[in-house]
């Protein structure tokens, strides 16, 4: 699937808003915005998770790559297999999506530098 044709300035402004009320949401539980702020994700890191799921359903691998995750962090005999094929499928997916929309490349780039983190 091409994600080239998505309209990345209304999803930017999709994300801004839902990291609005994720900061609402934690201040008015009483949290220090000045403690928690640098541990939330950025708009455009939301916006490429956006578009990783995206890929994802549209080649009809979410479940597949959810369970391979979950696999992956298990104590399975088979946890470090399901790791690579999910950090693989993070790879190939983000570097999708920075080729594909040179704006966010700087934070797909950042984003599979914890890969595996």
């Amino acid at each position: 699937m091409s994600t080239a044709g998505v309209d990345l300035a209304l999803m930017r402004r999709n994300a801004r808003d839902e990291l609005d009320v994720l900061i609402e949401h934690r201040c008015r539980a009483g949290e220090d915005p000045y403690v928690f702020l640098h541990e939330l994700p950025t708009v455009d890191e939301l916006v490429v998770a956006e578009l990783h799921a995206d890929v994802l359903d549209a080649r009809g691998l979410t479940a597949e790559y959810a369970l391979a995750r979950h696999a992956g962090r298990s104590g399975r005999a088979d946890a470090e297999l399901h790791r690579e094929n999910t950090e693989r499928i993070d790879y190939e997916v983000l570097r999708e999506i920075a080729l594909e929309h040179p704006e966010l490349t700087r934070t797909v780039w950042h984003m599979i530098g914890a890969i595996g983190a």
